[in-house]
């Protein structure tokens, strides 16, 4: 827990969390050197906002039939879907930007969240699948998502966004290291 408490702290203590702080290049206030994290391409912002503009607009829709009553809080209960869905669809580029991951000696960890925080650290030996996955508005920005089984059932890691060239190579990467780790148990 030592680890993840010290790689929850490097990122706490940089400038912005993006990578462009003064501990960018891992190196800690301490002087000892964690990993690099690596941010997921710029270009996923666009599926995500994609996802939640239809999915605000599929729910403002689902409230017109209120708006047969002629009562004032139906046009509300529509008003406040919009504005709900366009809050959410604001703070898209900010939640995207703060997804990263760090390939560390024994374990790949990764960042979501900008409020609620979510660290997660798969050990490589535990790795039984890493899949990539490409839908079609992922795809034609030339990007993928990758998603790592494990042995736990509830372990449903994805990082999304991630090119599909430098994908290929992670899953390559990440098969190998796998391999070895569960060779040595």
């Amino acid at each position: 827990m030592d680890r993840l408490d010290s790689a929850y702290h490097d990122i706490a203590r940089r400038d912005g969390a993006h990578g462009d702080g003064p501990h960018a290049d891992g190196q800690r206030r301490d002087g000892a050197v964690s990993g690099s994290w690596t941010g997921v391409s710029p270009k996923y912002v666009w599926p995500e906002l994609i996802g939640w503009v239809v999915t605000g607009l599929i729910a403002a829709a689902a409230t017109l039939p209120l708006w047969l009553l002629e009562q004032w809080w139906a046009y509300a209960v529509t008003a406040a879907v919009v504005v709900i869905f366009a809050l959410v669809a604001a703070f898209t580029p900010r939640r995207v930007r703060s997804i990263r991951y760090q390939l560390r000696d024994d374990d790949l960890l990764l960042r979501k969240g900008v409020m609620f925080v979510r660290f997660v650290a798969v050990p490589y030996g535990r790795m039984q699948l890493i899949d990539i996955n490409r839908g079609p508005v992922v795809r034609a920005l030339g990007l993928s998502d990758l998603k790592f089984v494990t042995a736990a059932a509830s372990s449903g890691v994805t990082i999304p966004g991630v090119p599909a060239d430098d994908a290929e190579a992670l899953r390559d990467r990440l098969v190998s290291l796998a391999e070895s780790r569960r060779a040595g148990l």
